[in-house]
Parts: structure tokens; C-alpha cells; sequence
């Protein structure tokens, strides 16, 4: 049963959404995004690129399976993109604690207060998203029970005063340092040899490399790893600021010097991009859903990707020996790039994407056929 105790969003700009409570009890701040997905929200809460992140699900029931055990499978939680939640917050337009699933063991709920992370049911999701979309990407509070600060969206002066120490800007922070892996780790016994760069790693990419033949050897994101024995460098997705990992750009351009195989997804694409002496920058709305189409460069080839980043690369300030690989046909930004010459590319979205779209997946075959021929 639900207790209906109020909840409440506030949106950096002063806007108030009241609803009721069912997870956790504290009151957190971070930046709103939203996901557009049906379902997947064990893989979306579990996911390290969320973390310091208030996620809005779009999709009007949630709950409705329950949550799956914590099994472990090659080392891996099988139903979780990490051992833990990353969100600050969830919000969603109705939930339900009474699941039927023959794989739950909990109710999202249930799962939520474990980690003691908030969550509000009874909002309107689709008029957040709107706000989001218009006005750009802001910072946003939850908080259980009785609102702390009174007329926000009616004292405005006063609500500026209080917005330092009523709202917390997770991209002001190194996000990436606080997700990684703390020691290397090994998974597979494939015919290659793969460092796996974490800056926030989804589960779902060591399966795609080990399911492929190779053994992945995960290491913290300002490991150094130029010195190891590898045939290819995979750089991870991850939350926040791509130009506070500026120890794991340095590694990349000695992994560039090097010459063997590399190929990063998300955060990785901005930080090869980095390395490559290129540039990035906020988006004004981020691209926070499922379905989005992209084009690779050069051809009439559209691919359905699942997305969620905040930062984009300037492709004017590429070096000639880079390209663009893929672009945005939404909003015409980058989605990847790659090296004219040598074998080095990166996607801005998610090929590993659970659930779903899988369009992109064989970039993995792609990215291990060339650690096998430079092997």
C-alpha cells in the first residue's frame, strides 16, 4: 500500500509539481532530464550516465513488472546496468505497486526506499518534458511532505537568493571520477585483449565484447593504461562535464600514438573527440529518449539509436585526419566521429542500449574485426 504522502518537484525556473510520494524520504536536487522509453527502468535507474540526475519518465505506467533480482551472471548483475541505482530522483505520471511479472522479486518502490532514493507519482511528466524542451536544461529539487521554501514561483527575488544552497549542479563536480570502478577487473577468455576505459560503464557493453569473443580488461578512468598488453581500447559512456576527465584524455592520446584500435560510446565519443583536439559544448536541451535517428556521414544510411547526453562535439574544430561518423537528422549534431586513416571512431549514442533500439549493435562486430586484424 501507498502511504499518499506528498511529494514535490521545483524546477530551477520556480515552477511547482505537486504529487505523492513512493520511494525514498529525502530531499535531492540535480539536473532534469527525461527518458521516453516504455519500459527498461531497472537498466535506466541502474545506469551510471544518470547519475546526479532527476529522471522523468515519459511513459505513462511504471511498476507494473516489479524489479528483478540481483542475479549474478559472469561477474554481472543479469537484469541491472550496475550493482546500484545512479538516479537522484524519479518521477513518472502513475505508478503502481502491485507488479505481475514471473521475474520480480520487489516493487519499484520498494526497490526505491532500499536506496532511500525520492520518488512522486501524480504529475503531469508530458508538461515537465514541454518546460524542458522550450527553456532549455535546468536543475530541479524533490522533497517529501511539506514544501520547504514557501511562494517560490511568486518570489522570484527570494527564490534567486536561496538558489545556491536550495539547488545542486551535479556538472560542477568530477561525476565520472565518482561512478567508475575502483581496481581493474577481467571478464572473458576471448582471442583479444580489450581495455575497457570506465567513466561509467553500462554492464551491457562488457556483454557485447564478451558474447563477441573478447576478454575485456575494465580499468578506472584515470587508469593508465599505455602500458598494458591490449589489441583495442573501448572508452565507456558516463554522467556530467566531459572536460573534467582531463587525466583520461591524456591517456587516449598516448593510446592515439599508439595506433591500435578505439572505440568510444557516449562520454567516450567526447573524449576521444577531446584527444583528437577538438572541442564540446552544453546542449541547450540535451538528447534524453529512445528513437532518435541519426545518419552516418556520407551515405543515405538512418539507424534508430537511444540517447542520453548533455555535452556535443564541435565538428568544425575536428583536425583534417577526423570526420564525422554520424549526425543527429533531428537537430543535425554530431553523433560520432572517426579518423580518416586509422583505426579510431566513436558513436554519441548507445549501441548497447537495453531495451532496445538495437539498430547500432554491429559496431561492436566492427570495432572487434579491427582489434583482430591489427592484432
Amino acid at each position: 500500500m501507498m502511504d499518499n504522502q506528498k511529494a514535490h518537484l521545483i524546477l530551477e525556473d520556480g515552477a511547482v509539481f505537486q504529487g505523492f510520494s513512493f520511494g525514498g524520504c529525502a530531499a535531492v536536487s540535480g539536473e532534469v532530464v527525461f527518458n521516453t522509453a516504455m519500459g527498461g527502468y531497472p537498466e535506466s535507474l541502474t545506469d551510471p550516465s544518470y547519475s546526479g540526475q532527476i529522471l522523468v519518465l515519459t511513459f505513462p505506467m511504471m511498476g507494473n513488472y516489479g524489479v528483478p533480482p540481483m542475479n549474478m551472471e559472469g561477474g554481472l548483475p543479469r537484469f541491472f546496468e550496475s550493482e546500484k541505482i545512479h538516479i537522484r530522483a524519479l518521477v513518472v505520471t502513475d505508478y503502481t505497486p502491485g507488479y505481475s511479472h514471473y521475474g520480480a522479486v520487489k516493487s519499484l518502490g520498494d526497490w526505491l526506499k532500499e536506496y532511500n532514493i525520492p520518488a512522486i507519482y501524480g504529475v503531469d511528466t508530458r508538461q515537465i518534458t514541454k518546460i524542458i524542451r522550450e527553456r532549455g536544461a535546468m536543475l530541479g529539487r524533490v522533497e517529501s511532505g511539506k514544501l520547504k521554501i514557501e511562494n517560490e514561483a511568486q518570489n522570484n527575488s527570494q527564490f534567486s537568493i536561496l538558489h545556491s544552497q536550495f539547488f545542486d549542479n551535479p556538472l560542477l563536480r568530477n561525476l565520472v571520477a565518482e561512478v567508475s570502478c575502483r581496481e581493474a577487473t577481467s571478464y572473458g577468455n576471448g582471442d583479444v585483449k580489450v581495455v575497457l576505459v570506465d567513466c561509467g560503464c553500462k554492464n551491457k557493453i562488457i556483454r557485447c565484447l564478451v558474447d563477441r569473443g573478447a576478454t575485456v580488461l575494465r580499468v578506472p578512468w584515470d587508469y593508465d593504461f599505455s602500458t598494458m598488453d591490449y589489441d583495442g581500447v573501448m572508452i565507456s559512456n558516463g554522467p556530467g562535464n566531459p572536460a573534467m576527465c582531463g587525466t583520461t584524455v591524456a591517456h587516449i592520446k598516448k593510446a592515439i600514438t599508439i595506433g591500435k584500435p578505439i572505440f568510444g560510446i557516449c562520454l567516450g565519443n567526447q573524449l576521444l573527440s577531446l584527444a583528437a583536439g577538438a572541442t564540446t559544448y552544453k546542449l541547450k536541451y540535451g538528447h534524453r529518449s529512445h528513437n532518435q535517428p541519426v545518419l552516418e556521414a556520407g551515405t543515405n544510411r538512418a539507424v534508430i539509436t537511444s540517447q542520453n547526453h548533455g555535452y556535443a562535439v564541435d565538428t568544425a574544430t575536428l583536425d583534417k585526419d577526423w570526420q564525422p561518423f554520424f549526425v543527429n537528422l533531428n537537430d543535425g549534431t554530431n553523433e560520432g566521429i572517426r579518423h580518416k586513416s586509422k583505426p579510431f571512431f566513436s558513436v554519441q549514442f548507445h549501441p548497447e542500449a537495453t531495451g532496445g533500439p538495437t539498430d547500432t549493435e554491429y559496431l561492436f562486430d566492427k570495432f572487434l574485426t579491427l582489434c583482430r586484424e591489427y592484432k
